[in-house]
């Protein structure tokens, strides 16, 4: 049985065009899939405390109380066969709450080491993953994107790599090219979950 994990970041919620978009393809193509689902647009994570950092530097620190959100978060990474997280574009970058989960999920000796050439290695799994991005005028290649390379990046630091990104642009353009937009999302990330799974 496929395992997901679906993610939203955006302040709509689970009533983003993204999520309700992953939801519904999950619910067509891996129909028998256990489904996790979060809403961290509307229900942000804690952001990291000094006890945090100081846990990361601390003989036994990892264990404590002060990384218990993180170690949640990476355990259910773990758990899960296929990752979607659905994501607006915040000032040509990444939104507070995506980011928010990555400062808890990307954990040195947790979720990536450092290699004697001090580089960063991933220490979880890969699995499929898919980013859902929306934007609310722009067209992806007309304005800068620097949430493509980020997140890319992000997720291979800890291991993942295999990843597509489905764009979903003139979320303010009206319902005409709403509804464009997600009709061709959905070819595009149905195409890419039938391929993948």
């Amino acid at each position: 049985m496929t395992r997901a994990l679906l993610l939203s970041f955006s302040p709509h919620g689970k009533a983003a065009q993204t999520f309700k978009l992953a939801r519904a393809l999950l619910s067509d193509l891996v129909p028998n899939a256990a489904i996790t689902e979060r809403d961290y647009g509307s229900q942000a994570l804690p952001p990291l405390t000094r006890e945090y950092a100081n846990a990361l530097t601390t003989p036994g620190g990892l264990s404590g109380s002060a990384t218990a959100v993180s170690e949640q978060l990476i355990v259910e990474l773990e758990t899960c066969d296929l990752l979607i997280l659905c994501t607006p574009v915040h000032n040509f970058s990444v939104p507070a709450a995506l980011k928010g989960w990555i400062d808890h999920v990307v954990r040195i000796q947790r979720s990536f080491t450092v290699n004697p050439q001090f580089e960063k290695v991933g220490l979880l799994n890969d699995r499929r993953t898919f980013v859902l991005v929306s934007s609310g005028n722009a067209r992806k290649g007309h304005e800068p994107d620097f949430l493509t390379p980020y997140v890319t990046a992000i997720l291979a630091t800890v291991g993942i790599r295999t990843v597509d990104f489905v764009y979903l642009g003139a979320m303010v353009r009206g319902e005409e090219a709403v509804a464009r937009s997600v009709e061709q999302a959905h070819r595009q990330l149905a195409a890419a979950i039938s391929a993948g799974l």
